[in-house]
């Protein structure tokens, strides 16, 4: 079913561009070959290495009481400690020419990912690089919205944003396009890119950006689900839960040169990277669309 989905397997096809034959460029879900390989002992001696203390977050939500320790303790205080080691970190390969990977299926529509490599999720520039991601494709006032799909009709979907892991991270747009069309698609996207980083962005834009960007994050607590998850998902990967108000004074601080800066870092100094699903089993036409 997975792959019969081409809007959700050209996320995969994408990342195994960007990080070859490493954890982040394979399927979580693994091949078909480990799937079928798995045992019991697949699952237990993986939980067995890695669920211990040192690594382990309890997040609550909701109304939960004067005892939420105590009972915390009572359930988890009996697990042993142990030394879990690190995950290794991602092995980066230099991106200065463009790189283009297609999986060739039969389709009456075609999905393509069009990105770079950008920041770890603790980079300075972070909020910067969100700003920047949601002014190219986050919601219908976006740039790739406008252009890609309302003004040339070249996509049945499209969007724009930044993906961060604890040591990489990609800026990239996604796109589900017209296969006979699919040429003008990935010349537009791919100006659009290197026009954010060729031109200032003009500061209405760059402020309805901020409004949409911290708007969106405001929306996400307004649940005990999404509150805990936010938090849980930084004492994980930052050790650390920053306060909401710290989230939206940072994205208040991004200005228009800030903007330009960060995309002439992540944009113009690199070569783009094309993930395609399709009936095309030639990817240099498309390397030279983006050369």
């Amino acid at each position: 079913m997975y792959y019969d989905t081409p809007r959700d397997f050209i996320g995969g096809v994408y990342e195994e561009l960007l990080y070859d034959d490493q954890p982040l460029g394979w399927d979580i879900i693994g091949r078909k070959e480990t799937i079928r390989g798995a045992t019991r002992d697949t699952f237990t001696s993986y939980v067995d290495h890695w669920y211990k203390p040192k690594r382990m977050v309890v997040g609550v939500g909701g109304k939960i009481g004067d005892d939420l320790h105590e009972k915390v303790q009572e359930l988890l205080g009996d697990m042993q400690a142990a030394e879990t080691g690190e995950p290794s970190p991602v092995k980066l390969s230099p991106n200065g020419d463009v790189r283009v990977k297609v999986h060739t299926k039969a389709s009456d529509q075609a999905h393509i990912c069009l990105g770079v490599h950008s920041y770890p999720l603790e980079h300075p520039d972070r909020y910067v690089l969100q700003v920047l991601a949601t002014i190219l494709g986050g919601g219908m006032s976006s740039r790739l919205f406008t252009e890609v799909r309302e003004r040339r009709g070249l996509a049945y979907y499209v969007y724009g944003l930044n993906h961060s892991y604890t040591d990489a991270g990609t800026l990239y747009a996604q796109a589900g396009v017209d296969i006979k069309r699919i040429d003008d698609a990935v010349s537009t996207v791919a100006t659009e890119l290197r026009k954010i980083a060729d031109e200032a962005v003009p500061q209405d834009e760059l402020d309805k950006a901020k409004s949409f960007s911290k708007g969106r994050f405001v929306l996400q607590l307004e649940t005990s689900q999404g509150l805990i998850m936010f938090g849980l998902r930084r004492e994980v990967l930052e050790s650390r839960t920053p306060n909401p108000e710290e989230i939206l004074a940072e994205l208040d601080k991004v200005t228009v040169e800030d903007v330009q800066r960060v995309a002439q870092d992540v944009v113009a100094k690199q070569g783009l990277n094309l993930a395609v699903i399709g009936p095309f089993d030639d990817a240099s036409r498309f390397e030279k669309l983006l050369s």
